[in-house]
C-alpha cells in the first residue's frame, strides 16, 4: 500500500500517527519484544517495551519520546469487560540487576477510542529490568504486574 494510499485510509494527523504506532508496535513483536497481557477485576492490562528507535523521528518528536539506543518505551492501554478502552491510573518503576531503580512517569494518549499510557525506560546492553506497573482503574480496583525484561541497545 502506497503512502498516499495509507493516508487516505487513515486520513492525516494523529489518526495517521496512531496507525504508524500501530505498525511499530505489530512489528516489535517480531523483535522479541512480545506484548503481554494481565487480567484484574473483569478488566485487561495489555502492556509491551519497545526500543525507541523502531518510532519513526516525526512520530517521536509528536509525542515527546527521545529517540536513543538505551532508551525503550513503555506503552500501557487498559480494556474493560466490553473491550473498550478506560482510563486508569498508572505508575510504576523499575530495577536492574545491580539495584538502580527509576520511576516512571506516564503520560496519557488518547486517539479516538484508543487510550494508552506512555512512560520512557533507560537501560544498558543486556540489561535485565524488573518492571513494577501499578494499575488503578477508576472504580478504585488496585491490579500490579511485575515482569522481567532483558533489554538490548538498538540501532
Amino acid at each position: 500500500m502506497t503512502h498516499n494510499a495509507v493516508k487516505q485510509r487513515f486520513g492525516s494527523g494523529r489518526l495517521w500517527a496512531a496507525a504508524i504506532i500501530g505498525c511499530c508496535f505489530a512489528l516489535s513483536c517480531a523483535h522479541s519484544h512480545a506484548e503481554q497481557v494481565h487480567r484484574f477485576a473483569d478488566h485487561e492490562v495489555h502492556y509491551i517495551i519497545i526500543p525507541t528507535t523502531f518510532l519513526e523521528s516525526e512520530i517521536a518528536d509528536q509525542y515527546q519520546v527521545a529517540r536513543a539506543r538505551n532508551r525503550a518505551l513503555i506503552n500501557v492501554s487498559v480494556l474493560n469487560k466490553d473491550k473498550q478502552a478506560v482510563t486508569a491510573n498508572i505508575s510504576g518503576s523499575s530495577r536492574n540487576l545491580l539495584g538502580q531503580t527509576q520511576n516512571f512517569d506516564f503520560r496519557q494518549v488518547q486517539e479516538g477510542d484508543a487510550i494508552y499510557y506512555l512512560a520512557e525506560l533507560l537501560h544498558s546492553d543486556e540489561d535485565t529490568q524488573r518492571v513494577t506497573l501499578e494499575v488503578t482503574l477508576a472504580s478504585g480496583r488496585r491490579g500490579q504486574i511485575n515482569f522481567n525484561q532483558k533489554m538490548y541497545l538498538e540501532d
